[in-house]
């Protein structure tokens, strides 16, 4: 492993869209020398054309995505291995099952103000998440509970700030 956390730790690098969740997924997973996968790949395309046409997600449609993402996380997770998968994982119940996939999974929830979001989504390029879904996901977002593991980082400063202070938190946290 890159540096020296437990091999087998999982983050999931969570936050709204546009928080900043594939660059510092792909960088930290770099920084610990695991698989990085982004959550997005997991959605079946109902859930994509449905975003691509403004449309939000309900917890119906999200269920079968986080299934699949904690599949991935249980396969990590019983085979040793540690791994990065980015994932907005916005609600508790979302993170709860992602926990039961593997109890030792770590949230780094990436934390940016609204009007950075609303820019950010409306600069990319190819991406099917609309600007206009944007508040709905802060409205359903629920920051991390006492007693959950990760920790929360403002991802407004350069993701090797970002990842730095990851690095750091999970040193402390997870060792």
């Amino acid at each position: 492993m890159g540096e020296s956390v437990a091999v087998n730790t999982i983050v999931v690098v969570m936050g709204v869209a546009g928080s900043g969740k594939t660059t510092i997924g792909r960088l930290l997973a770099g920084r610990l020398g695991v698989p990085y996968v982004e959550g997005d790949a997991f959605h079946p395309s109902a859930n994509i054309a449905k975003m691509v046409a403004g449309q939000a997600l309900e917890d119906d449609d999200r269920f079968p995505w986080l299934a699949a993402i904690a599949d991935w996380i249980r396969d990590r997770g019983r085979n040793g291995q540690g791994g990065v998968v980015s994932c907005s994982a916005l609600k508790y119940c979302y993170r709860d099952l992602l926990r039961e996939a593997y109890p030792g999974v770590w949230f780094l929830h990436l934390s940016v103000n609204r009007d950075l979001i609303i820019g950010r989504v409306a600069d990319r390029n190819g991406h099917f998440m609309p600007v206009s879904l944007v508040d709905l996901q802060f409205q359903a977002l629920e920051p991390l509970r006492p007693g959950e593991e990760g920790t929360v980082i403002d991802s407004s400063v350069t993701p090797d700030n970002v990842v730095r202070t990851a690095m750091s938190c999970l040193k402390a946290q997870v060792g």
